[in-house]
């Protein structure tokens, strides 16, 4: 089964690293990506730039509201994701906890895991009701 990973960072911890500190810590987390594919669990995922290069769209009034930056008044924003295969909940959990990214800024990063969610279904039952 699919697990979809939200990788949360506080920009204000990283931006204190030295560039040594920051390559450190880059090298460590990728090296446990590369045993995650090694193992057939890692299934995807992409970092993400600075909280500051974001929109966050909202329907208000009858019509899109675009905000710059994320909504949420957060010290914590979304760094990246991570579609990860596992057997279930807990799998994914113990291959998670494992991450060196947990360990960054005594505290400075968590990742959310959701099951994801099989659409099949309801994208057929869509185009079906199209076809009337």
């Amino acid at each position: 089964m699919k697990y979809i990973c939200l990788g949360y960072m506080n920009e204000e911890v990283w931006e204190t690293l030295s560039e040594s500190d920051r390559n450190t810590f880059m090298d460590a987390c990728f090296a446990y990506d590369d045993e995650l594919r090694k193992n057939g669990h890692f299934a995807g995922g992409e970092g993400l730039q600075d909280a500051r290069n974001a929109a966050t769209l909202r329907w208000r009034n009858g019509k899109v509201s675009v905000t710059d930056g994320p909504f949420a008044e957060t010290k914590e924003q979304i760094g990246g994701i991570m579609v990860l295969e596992a057997t279930d909940l807990n799998h994914a959990i113990r291959l998670l906890s494992k991450h060196p990214s947990l360990q960054f800024g005594h505290g400075g990063s968590s990742w959310e895991i959701r099951p994801a969610a099989d659409l099949t279904a309801l994208v057929e039952a869509s185009k079906d009701r199209g076809k009337r």
